[in-house]
């Protein structure tokens, strides 16, 4: 946040247990970088950078370092087929959106490295009416070892194969085999897969398989070796809940149900609706930090015909300002006492910490606000 803000600070405690968080203004910028470590992987960050960036000062491009694969978040490649074809939807121009792999890295040492740059949306986002999920056209994919035999990718290909040929022939999954620096720190093999459908929806699912080696041996980790999975399983797992995302209908995939709200809240003020499958946790939890924080409430109505549900929304036209925006003292005080309610809910104690980034990146969008907001974090 410190990299992209100006006058912004961010302060943690020594337990790790709160978060004093002061917004500034998103200024972008080029040529940022920034190490994420190896707790959780590029992917948890990429979210709120993706839309923070949109409203930036000026274009952002940042250079991430850590974990490009593994099984806890959104893997870089969801984030190229998937995420950005999301953003476009909305308006977000496609020429400086881009995502780059310049190295692989998984758990547990990471080294991995992706270059992200974002556009500026000058004027505003586009609001939609998306409820057509239309039918699977394609499956595309990619599968990546490192360290490893890229006889682990080709099995992974052939039992995913094996369960889409069954139902469609227009089935591509591409290899991509790392060495060298380029490899990371750990070896390791994964997959990612997306389904395109007539109507321009992407639904993906991805997984990863790593594990550590002793540094005098090189040998695996023997608490690592009992819990390696078999290539062949992990291309027909991933395959079967990839059916199990389109089967479930909608027209994201159920980690993309967060971002999908968010930018139709920051749409203009017109109604944006949308078609999804079942509400996820991560989902649900979006939208109560999306009324919260940005007073934006949505019409929630289930298809019974179709087992999807139906939201629609009136935007609150969220643009750029080059200016920081001033609250009267009644406001500040409303704003604060909102924050502190919010963060006292025992619901925010969840075990999936992204939800903590999602709720950094929502603060830091009401960067008009002077004070300071205390955050309870439970990662």
């Amino acid at each position: 946040m410190e990299r992209i803000c100006d006058d912004c600070i961010v302060k943690i405690n020594e337990t790790g247990t709160k978060v004093k968080y002061k917004p500034g203004i998103v200024n972008g910028g080029k040529r940022l970088e920034h190490d994420c470590g190896v707790s959780r992987s590029i992917g948890y960050f990429l979210e709120p950078l993706l839309v923070l960036g949109l409203f930036a000062k000026n274009p952002l491009s940042i250079r991430l370092k850590g974990i490009t694969n593994d099984s806890k978040d959104p893997s870089i490649d969801t984030f190229m087929s998937t995420t950005l074809a999301l953003l476009r939807r909305f308006g977000v121009p496609s020429e400086g959106l881009e995502l780059k792999i310049e190295c692989r890295g998984v758990p547990p040492r990471g080294g991995g490295a992706v270059v992200l740059s974002v556009p500026i949306v000058r004027t505003s986002l586009t609001p939609v009416i998306w409820t057509d999920e239309g039918m699977v056209k394609r499956i595309r994919g990619v599968t990546f070892s490192t360290r490893v035999s890229t006889q682990f990718e080709l099995s992974m290909i052939h039992s995913a194969r094996g369960v889409f040929n069954r139902l469609l022939p227009d089935v591509h999954i591409s290899t991509d085999h790392k060495v060298g620096e380029q490899a990371g720190n750990s070896p390791g093999y994964g997959i990612s897969l997306v389904a395109e459908t007539t109507s321009g929806c992407f639904i993906s699912a991805d997984t990863a398989i790593s594990y550590g080696i002793r540094e005098e041996t090189g040998e695996i980790e023997d608490d690592d070796r009992k819990d390696l999975m078999p290539a062949e399983d992990v291309g027909n797992q991933i395959a079967s809940i990839l059916l199990e995302e389109i089967e479930q209908g909608g027209v994201v995939d159920s980690t993309h149900h967060g971002l999908l709200f968010l930018l139709c809240a920051l749409c203009p003020q017109d109604i944006s609706k949308v078609r999804v499958g079942k509400l996820s946790p991560y989902g649900i939890q979006s939208l109560k930090l999306i009324r919260d924080f940005l007073g934006v409430k949505f019409d929630i109505k289930p298809d019974p015909a179709s087992g999807t549900v139906i939201l629609k929304c009136i935007g609150l036209s969220f643009r750029i300002s080059s200016e920081r925006t001033t609250w009267s003292n009644e406001m500040q005080t409303s704003k604060l006492a909102c924050w502190n309610n919010l963060f006292s809910d025992t619901s925010l104690q969840t075990s999936k910490p992204i939800t903590n980034c999602w709720l950094i990146c929502r603060l830091t969008m009401l960067d008009g606000y002077n004070g300071q907001a205390i955050l309870k974090m439970c990662c």
